[in-house]
């Protein structure tokens, strides 16, 4: 599971910044070559780079290339750096259940909206926090599984 995980989320990584890459450079040679920007450009490339980071966080998060103090982890024994690892786990957890509802929330609230760019639904754009709430959850999940089958594996590291 994981590896396909990670993978997707990779492949959703890339295609969200090639997206955002496409726009911006489409529209600069549209406006500077042809002297006609793209009105809707700026919008979609904003919000093609917050599907991007939602997707990057998670995956940097199952690959352990977040940002941590990892001082404290190399103190300690093997067995509480893997306490402290579910601790942090679990952590992850919640924030991803909290990031996925308030996402949820604000969608519901503000999704019927249009996007003034593009006359787009803007719930097109704030189902970003959700899918990335429930991504964060599942990779969360994910972890913790492997810690508490495989705390061995963890521990020799």
């Amino acid at each position: 599971m994981k590896p396909f995980y990670k993978k997707a989320l990779s492949w959703l990584t890339g295609t969200s910044l090639l997206i955002v890459f496409s726009v911006v450079l489409a529209s600069s040679l549209s406006r500077y070559l042809l002297n006609s920007p793209i009105q809707w450009s700026e919008e979609i490339a904003k919000y093609a780079m917050i599907y991007g980071t939602m997707f990057g966080t998670i995956l940097c998060y199952l690959e352990g290339m977040h940002i941590k103090f990892s001082f404290l982890e190399d103190a300690v024994s093997p067995k509480i750096r893997n306490i402290l690892h579910v601790i942090s786990d679990i952590v992850v957890l919640v924030s991803g259940i909290i990031l996925a509802w308030s996402g949820y929330l604000f969608m519901m609230k503000r999704g019927a909206i249009t996007a003034p760019g593009s006359g787009i639904p803007m719930y097109y754009f704030q189902v970003a926090m959700v899918i990335g709430g429930v991504g964060l959850t599942i990779a969360a999940l994910i972890k913790l599984s492997e810690l508490v089958l495989s705390p061995s594996i963890q521990s020799e590291e």
